[in-house]
């Protein structure tokens, strides 16, 4: 009887392990199931293939991600930054009770977040941040074990349920900013939560004060209000918080003084309240000795900077500007540490400059303009090399500027503007080769301008006007290939106008007037295609006014106050420019009341030449009739002779692996790969494995007529053999840029052409932003296909013997290879520039809607202008991931419309940028379609060159490399602050 007693003791046990075993399996397979399918509510392309592991052959513990407890349940799920689209399967994934961390940050998905969330009762870590969900967030009050909850930039929406918080007492981390939350006041919720180190609540629609009760959470290291309506003082409370590395307040409408005690701030490091409407001094401040980013400007600050600054160890960034601050800066500013910038811009300054604010060679942005500031600039800035903006414009500085500030290597604005500066621009200024802004007019600077100038070749703008500068202009000035801006009014310049400005094309601006100038103006001056303003007045200038001005379209032209001799050109004659030729005591005129009239000689000769100009005309117009006649004669043929009965003319311009063979075998319909209006575009497959894009253009369509108006590139209006075509292939073919695309040889007929390029795998940018081929572009290689884009045009502007005009620049015909790099493409309505045409006078509208520059509505005379415009709509589609023309836009209304009818706040800019841009490349997204805005400027002229846009997005993306540098690894919030180097753009 014991002994089987003892055998029902033994057997008991393992029963209820058999069980346990029983559901532990079972429990294991609902968690597979559960995985299973959160996967398949996972969409997109994951570049990390993060779900291969992901298998119902495969334990759930062993899945890329997945982390389980001791008992083999899991208990993380980390897919933050993995590319994902797709919903949220809230419901499933809450199923998985062991869960603890669920962090899902950095990805795509969208949809709304169901109630089903507040069934992950065991949750400590929440990521949900940086992605494109909608609709409100549900109520989480059953997560009271959380500790960490993030879901900045989320794309959540209306009224958040700051309730569900309260409960939440092991709250550590809270990162809810950049949502559009429905406007409310801090909640009181949140101010029990103690064991709060980091508080992220900006861009959320917070207003009304700043409550006391912030003094009570004393753990925090981090606390940013920034961007939302707050109102009020800050509060004294918040000097309780002496852990707080970082306090960021700007942008709001706070008021009064700071508060008295920030001095127990010992550990803080960046603290920002800039673009609010405090007051009062800065001498709470002067206790902060671990500063590193200071940054209070646009608010009324008044009183003096406190001299403990110029003690500061580890400031790197101050930005004061915009204040009322008086008295002097600290002399050892910056002495101590590697300074980043300074702007105290716009105060009431005085004294003089520190000397070592780039003493540890790192500064990159000086800026003091607007203030009283008085004395010379010390020699110490001439040997700081990394210097890229020097302002001190608008002060009373005086004395010989240092001879190195001229050559700064990296300098790209120099600007020295209304100061009682004296001495001469020394040929350093040749070491300049970044320099693109150079700005010293009203000053005392006096000598010759030096020759070594013409080597700063990124000037753009040279503005001299209003100092004692005499002697000739350099002969070599023509060298300057990129000047837009030339003033030297108002100096002693004497001798003759050099004729090399001619070669300046991107020459908009030209004022020399009173001056001492002689001589005859140049003819050539009549051939800069962008010329827009042009001043010569009181010299003594003389000669006749050449004919070629007349070309010009000239908002202002004024040649009054010399010794012109001879008749006013009659292009010339027009209201517009009453007034322009006045004090010219030897011209005459036909046609302008005020001169007397030309003698009868001259009368004579205009004749003449009227004459011959006519008859020259009417001959050009037989024989172009003629020559059309021929050509229609020639075209009457069978459309559907086969390609190889053909005499065909091959030219190469790249060593080719293939024959004249195997191009034509390909041209085959299972070959086609696109159509246009020139002819078809096939893929071609060499033996060898390499594809080559093919584009064969008939020179004769059906019905035997010529086609005059070729998409491909040089063909417009030329027939396939002419010496023009020839000649017109022969310059694109010597192109060779990586941005693009190659040509590798043509091959002609009499009746058609085939020419043949590398093939693009990738297709073009339209497809990847807006077809069904859509990709998902991450913000880096956006980036990356502005750039080289960019480059691709600024070679065709700037970097061939002439100048070429795309003149049909669009997401389509930037091509892109295996690696996403892109090339410029289709050249069909390209335009070369000779050097003796001027302007393009092209009378046919070219381009694609939604592109097409405004001023084709008032004048069909183009420049590279318009390409400029056209890249920056392409600039816009790349940040907004919007189409050029869109419903949404309205009626008539296109994407530069649209982009300009939103610059209206912070909040409606960022609503702009791509939803699948992440938060923490969204400023730079900003700064590329600030880009984009001044790319598509109405007025050609006010848009800057392409080689000025290639430094503008390098520029832009440089300062988000240093935003990372200075920062430092992303929080564990995911929060990246922009903010840390605001003021860098003055």
């Amino acid at each position: 009887m014991s002994s089987s007693t003892d055998r029902r003791k033994f057997h008991l046990p393992l029963h209820f392990l058999f069980l346990l075993l029983c559901l532990l399996s079972a429990a294991a397979a609902d968690e597979l199931q559960i995985l299973l399918a959160l996967k398949s509510a996972f969409q997109g392309s994951n570049t990390n293939n993060i779900f291969n592991t992901w298998n119902s052959t495969s334990r759930v513990c062993s899945f890329t991600g997945i982390a389980c407890n001791e008992n083999g349940f899991v208990r993380d799920i980390d897919l933050s930054n993995q590319n994902l689209s797709g919903f949220l399967a809230a419901d499933a994934i809450c199923q998985l009770k062991s869960l603890e961390t669920l962090s899902l940050g950095f990805n795509f998905l969208d949809g709304t977040i169901k109630e089903g969330l507040n069934n992950c009762v065991n949750l400590k870590y929440l990521d949900l941040g940086q992605n494109s969900f909608s609709g409100s967030f549900p109520d989480i009050s059953s997560l009271s074990r959380l500790e960490h909850l993030n879901l900045n930039n989320s794309g959540f929406s209306g009224t958040f349920p700051w309730k569900s918080l309260a409960n939440m007492t092991g709250l550590i981390r809270l990162s809810l900013g950049d949502n559009r939350f429905d406007q409310s006041l801090f909640p009181t919720e949140l101010l029990n939560l103690k064991k709060l180190n980091w508080l992220y609540l900006a861009n959320c629609s917070l207003g009304g004060p700043i409550p006391k009760g912030i003094g009570n959470l004393t753990e925090l290291i981090n606390l940013e209000l920034s961007q939302n309506n707050m109102v009020g003082e800050i509060p004294s409370e918040i000097t309780k918080l002496n852990k707080l590395w970082q306090l960021e307040l700007y942008d709001n409408k706070l008021t009064g003084r700071l508060p008295s005690g920030l001095r127990n701030l010992t550990n803080l490091e960046n603290f920002d309240a800039s673009q609010n409407r405090l007051e009062g001094d800065l001498s709470e401040l002067r206790f902060l000795e671990n500063s590193v980013t200071l940054q209070f400007y646009e608010n009324n600050f008044t009183g003096e900077i406190p001299a403990e600054f110029g003690e500061f160890k580890k400031l790197v960034n101050l930005s004061l500007y915009k204040n009322k601050l008086t008295g002097p800066l600290p002399q050892k500013l910056g002495s101590w540490s590697k300074t980043d910038f300074i702007d105290v811009s716009e105060n009431l300054l005085t004294g003089s400059i520190p000397p070592d604010m780039c003493k540890m060679g790192t500064m990159r942005g000086f800026f003091l303009l607007q203030n009283n500031f008085t004395g010379e600039i010390p020699a110490n800035y001439a040997k700081c090399t990394t210097l890229k903006r020097f302002r001190v414009n608008i002060n009373s500085l005086s004395g010989v500027v240092p001879p190195g500030i001229w050559g700064l290597p990296n300098a790209e604005i120099i600007d020295l503007t209304s100061n009682q500066f004296q001495g001469p621009i020394t040929s350093d200024i040749g070491n300049a080769k970044t320099l693109a802004q150079l700005f010293v007019s009203y000053n005392q600077l006096s000598g010759e301008l030096p020759d070594e100038i013409s080597k700063a070749t990124s000037l753009l703008s040279i503005v001299l006007n209003n100092n004692r500068f005499s002697g000739k202009i350099p002969g070599t000035i023509g060298d300057l290939k990129l000047l837009g801006t030339l003033y030297l009014q108002s100096n002693m310049f004497s001798a003759s106008i050099p004729k090399s400005l001619g070669s300046c094309d991107f020459l908009s601006d030209l004022n020399m007037a009173e001056n001492s100038l002689s001589g005859d103006i140049p003819s050539s001056l009549g051939s800069l295609p962008t010329l827009n303003s042009l001043n010569l007045s009181r010299n003594q200038l003389s000669g006749e006014i050449p004919m070629s001005l007349g070309s010009l379209r000239l908002s202002l032209l004024d040649l009054s106050h010399n010794r012109l001799t001879g008749a006013i050109p009659k292009s010339l004659s027009i209201e517009a420019y009453n007034g322009s030729f006045s004090g010219n005591s030897g011209l005459c005129s036909t046609d302008v009341s005020s001169f007397p009239r030309c003698s009868s000689r001259s009368g004579m000769s205009k004749d003449v030449r009227t004459l011959i100009i006519c008859f020259s005309v009417g001959l050009a117009i037989l024989l172009a009739s003629l020559t059309c006649f021929l050509f229609l004669k020639k075209g009457e043929k069978d459309e559907d002779r086969s390609l190889k009965e053909e005499s065909w003319d091959v030219k190469s311009f790249h060593v080719m692996s293939f024959t004249e063979g195997e191009i034509l075998d390909s041209i085959q319909q299972e070959n086609l790969i696109g159509k246009g209006g020139s002819g078809n575009v096939y893929r071609v497959s060499l033996a060898n494995g390499k594809e080559l894009a093919v584009k064969h253009i008939w020179n004769t369509n059906p019905n035997g007529r010529k086609k005059f108006e070729s998409t491909t590139p040089m063909l417009a209006k030329r027939g396939g053999k002419s010496k023009e075509f020839d000649a017109e292939v022969q310059t694109l073919s010597s192109i060779r840029h990586v941005n693009v695309v190659k040509l590798y040889c043509s091959i002609t007929s009499e009746d058609s052409s085939l020419l043949v390029y590398e093939y693009m795998p990738n297709g073009s940018l339209w497809d990847r932003l807006h077809t069904c081929q859509k990709m998902k572009l991450d913000w880096e290689t956006r980036h990356e296909i502005a750039v080289g884009a960019a480059k691709g045009l600024e070679y065709l502007h700037h970097g061939l013997e002439r100048l070429v005009i795309h003149r049909d620049v669009k997401s389509s015909n930037i091509l892109l290879d295996e690696f996403l790099k892109p090339r410029i493409a289709d050249f069909g309505l390209a335009k070369i520039v000779q050097a003796t045409a001027g302007k393009d006078s092209t009378h046919v509208i070219a381009g694609t809607h939604g592109y097409i520059a405004p001023e084709y509505g008032y004048t069909y005379k183009v420049n590279e202008k318009s390409d400029v415009y056209s890249f920056g709509v392409v600039l816009m589609e790349l940040v907004t991931g919007k189409r050029p023309i869109e419903a949404e836009f309205g009626e008539n209304k296109d994407i530069v419309s649209w982009v300009s009818s939103m610059l209206k706040s912070r909040e409606s800019i960022l609503s702009m940028v791509d939803s699948y841009i992440p938060e923490v490349y969204k400023e730079e997204a900003i700064k590329v379609l600030r880009i984009a805005v001044l790319c598509t400027a109405r007025l050609p002229e006010l848009r800057p060159s392409m080689r000025s846009v290639v430094q503008m997005l390098e520029e832009a993306h440089e300062t988000f490399k240093l935003l990372k540098i200075v920062i430092g690894k992303d929080d564990a919030a995911g929060n990246k602050k922009m903010e840390l180097v605001k003021g860098i753009e003055n």
